[in-house]
């Protein structure tokens, strides 16, 4: 099933399959060099004015960067798994097919780099991404709230900088004990793999001195 876009109040794309608004997390797969496509989170920031571009910001001299250099996009896709957005954040997911069994929309972008930097001695390159289809939208549910799965988004952002000077490691560990116990309180038994798969892949808990 296609879609031409969400609703025109809530979204600034009427071409991306879901409605964007603020910063929307999604998945992004771009095939790299060894005809695998890896999968990696990405924020998706709707531009303030509509018609404006989506834009993405890339951190280091990550596969996603170079693969949006080599092949000048790839596929965005949105998923409610947080175990799928885990994997995408802290370990290198490779796949055959480039849309996860998990995704419940995605569209084909194309990706032009518009801007680079530094900030706190790490890379970054800013990408307009721009639908090159309608998209599909594969499944539309209810929306339900779960503390546990925003905590587990967050901390994918907060375990991402644990290694970038600029951040202060402490504040960064202390959100992440926070997540953790949110994840254990609200989250269900997805959210609670997924948290224990980001434990283990940063392994944070060891620089707390906590391991258990």
């Amino acid at each position: 099933m296609t879609s031409d876009g969400g609703h025109p109040s809530d979204s600034v794309a009427s071409d991306w399959p879901v409605a964007l608004r603020g910063v929307t997390e999604s998945i992004v797969a771009t095939l790299g060099p060894n005809d695998r496509w890896n999968m990696a989170a990405l924020g998706l920031h709707a531009p303030d004015e509509s018609g404006e571009p989506v834009e993405a910001t890339t951190w280091g001299n990550t596969r996603t960067k170079r693969n949006f250099h080599r092949q000048g996009g790839g596929v965005v896709q949105f998923s409610p798994d947080p175990r799928a957005f885990v994997d995408a954040a802290v370990t290198i997911r490779e796949e055959e097919h480039p849309v996860l069994p998990s995704a419940d929309a995605w569209v084909d972008v194309a990706a032009e780099s518009v801007a680079t930097g530094t900030d706190g001695g790490t890379e970054w390159e800013r990408w307009e991404l721009r639908p090159t289809d309608t998209g599909t939208v594969a499944a539309e549910r209810p929306h339900t709230i779960n503390r546990g799965f925003g905590a587990v988004i967050d901390a994918t952002v907060a375990a991402s900088r644990l290694d970038v000077p600029s951040y202060d490691t402490e504040t960064l560990l202390d959100r992440l004990a926070y997540f953790e116990e949110t994840v254990e309180k609200c989250g269900g038994p997805q959210e609670r793999a997924a948290f224990e798969t980001l434990s283990e892949a940063t392994d944070w808990r060891s620089l707390t001195g906590n391991e258990g």
